[in-house]
């Protein structure tokens, strides 16, 4: 049986981390974005800073490339958490950022079920009560009266939502596999970002339907930006997902809703309403309640 720390300064330093990570992806539409302008496709973005990232890490400690080879189960986390990256970066640049957002977070009620299948992990009575106030937080927001839920309406729709079941996959390994050095989990993510992203845009301009990629001077620090970025929040979250729970890592990262929500609205890509106050303001309880009184989840 696998028992996890409920230590008060633990589960805060996991959870910050964890909130962190969020912040950073949901912000990351506006850079993505940014370079799409200057002619890089999202999936081209992806895998030229992966590539960056990956080169970097594997110079720093290449001891982390044989940490790979020992522990062939890290190449099924490096296609997971590349499909991951694939369909949120994608799905940001095609769709609304907000409802994006909001899809891919039907997460947590996938991390239920993946954290069970994965890790063994009852969800406890506390854990499903949280799960149930961050869901009907994210179903006021999503129910408008001008959208449908929850029937996907487009591309954006569908890569959001696989997104997020890869996603709960990615977390529920993180904590499987989490006797595997730290660095090669890291390389194995970046290196499967920028196989998956890059192999997808192949494929996508064989079908013509993804144009060559072009890097301009004025995309450059976007890209060198972005690249730091990602890397932190990468090594935030393996950080907190490897010691709080499935279901705890889940509601905790419902925070990215917030920071998508603000940062859209700041830049005039979404428009604040009495209903997404209300629902955010259930999504963010959840989350701090998630902190404060992580569950005991067992494991078999």
């Amino acid at each position: 049986m696998t028992s996890y720390s409920t230590k008060p300064a633990v589960a805060l330093t996991a959870t910050a981390a964890l909130v962190f990570n969020a912040a950073i992806w949901g912000m990351s539409w506006w850079p993505l974005r940014q370079l799409q302008n200057e002619g890089l496709h999202p999936l081209w973005s992806t895998a030229l800073i992966y590539l960056l990232v990956f080169v970097l890490l594997l110079c720093a400690n290449s001891k982390s490339l044989r940490g790979l080879i020992d522990h062939p189960s890290l190449l099924l986390l490096a296609l997971i958490s590349g499909l991951t990256n694939v369909c949120f970066n994608w799905a940001v640049t095609e769709g609304d950022v907000v409802r994006v957002v909001l899809l891919f977070y039907l997460m947590p009620a996938w991390s239920v079920l993946v954290g069970w299948w994965l890790l063994g992990e009852k969800p406890s009575a506390p854990s499903l009560l949280r799960l149930l106030l961050a869901m009907t937080g994210v179903l006021i927001v999503l129910k408008s009266p001008e959208t449908s839920f929850p029937i996907p309406q487009s591309l954006a729709d569908w890569l959001a939502i696989t997104g997020g079941l890869c996603f709960a996959i990615t977390n529920a390994m993180l904590r499987k596999l989490n006797y595997t050095p730290n660095g090669s989990r890291m390389l194995a993510m970046f290196g499967g970002g920028t196989l998956m992203a890059g192999g997808t845009a192949l494929l996508g301009m064989q079908l013509v339907a993804i144009n060559a990629p072009t890097l301009t001077l004025a995309a450059l620090p976007v890209a060198l930006g972005l690249g730091l970025a990602f890397f932190l929040g990468n090594a935030a979250l393996q950080y907190g997902a490897a010691r709080l729970s499935a279901s705890a890592t889940a509601l905790v990262m419902l925070t990215e809703i917030l920071f998508a929500s603000l940062s859209a609205a700041a830049l005039g890509a979404a428009d604040f309403t009495p209903r997404i106050l209300l629902g955010g303001s259930l999504i963010v309880l959840a989350a701090m309640l998630s902190a404060l009184l992580p569950g005991k989840a067992a494991a078999h």
